[in-house]
Formats: C-alpha cells, sequence, structure tokens
C-alpha cells in the first residue's frame, strides 16, 4: 500500500519551521514500513526545512519511497499531486487528533491511526470489510 504522510502536526507537533516534538508516529510507521507499505513524505516544506524533515526519517531508520511524488505516477500521469492508497494528514477531515501538554495545537493521535491501520478484523490493504450478520 502505499502512503502519504505529512510531516508538521502528523509525524511530529507544530513547531516549524523547526521539527516537532516526538508523538509515536515512529513505531507506527516503522510497522507499516515492515509490513511492505511504501511512504512517501507529503510536506508543504521546502529548501532546508524539508531537508531536515527528510533527515528526521533517515535518524529514526524510516525508509521513504517517495518524497513530495510518487516516484512511479510519472508513468501514466503529469499531475503533481502524490498518488497513495490512504493520506495521513493532521488537516485531513477524518484524522483521528489528540491534544495534549506537549503542544499548543492538536496532532495526529497515532494510536487511533495504529488501530485504524492493523485491525486486521476490519481492513485488509485498503478494503473495508463487513462481518456477516452486521447490517448496513
Amino acid at each position: 500500500m502505499l502512503i502519504a504522510v505529512d510531516f508538521d502536526g502528523t509525524c511530529v507537533t507544530h513547531e516549524y519551521p523547526n521539527v516537532g516534538k516526538d508523538i509515536g508516529a515512529q513505531k507506527i510507521l516503522k510497522r507499516l514500513v515492515d509490513r511492505g507499505d511504501d511512504l512517501i513524505l507529503w510536506t508543504m516544506r521546502s529548501g532546508k526545512e524539508l531537508d531536515d524533515a527528510v533527515a528526521w526519517f533517515d535518524d529514526n531508520e524510516i525508509p521513504l519511497f517517495g518524497v513530495n511524488q510518487n516516484p512511479t505516477q510519472h508513468k501514466w500521469t503529469q499531475s503533481q499531486k502524490a498518488y497513495a492508497n490512504i493520506y495521513i494528514d493532521d488537516a485531513a477531515l477524518g484524522c483521528p487528533l489528540v491534544m495534549r501538554d506537549i503542544s499548543d495545537r492538536p496532532f495526529v493521535d497515532w494510536e487511533k491511526v495504529e488501530q485504524m491501520l492493523f485491525d486486521q478484523d476490519l481492513i485488509i490493504g485498503h478494503t473495508v470489510l463487513i462481518e456477516v450478520g452486521d447490517k448496513l
């Protein structure tokens, strides 16, 4: 699965242009890579600030498939939007957020994201399953 991941407020607290504090993203991002998923860093950062975000992934030993692009999509589109199956972004409608005293802004609740991505009773790949007997 291709997963596009924002940086500020998603992987770390909001402290742009600096790199924010740990919010628990590393463990889940590593689980995703171990599962075989490819991560695309999808951020508004550029220049030195983008380099700092890429360095965060390197420092945490989390490999990136792409940075602000899906490196394979040029074969079938010229769109600048990175194609992914899932986008994890604190600004995305429905992304679970939490407010804690380490930041004055909400950020991604990685415990809930982990449940959403790894609960095999509900999700396989990106297809939602309904158990027999469940009503729609």
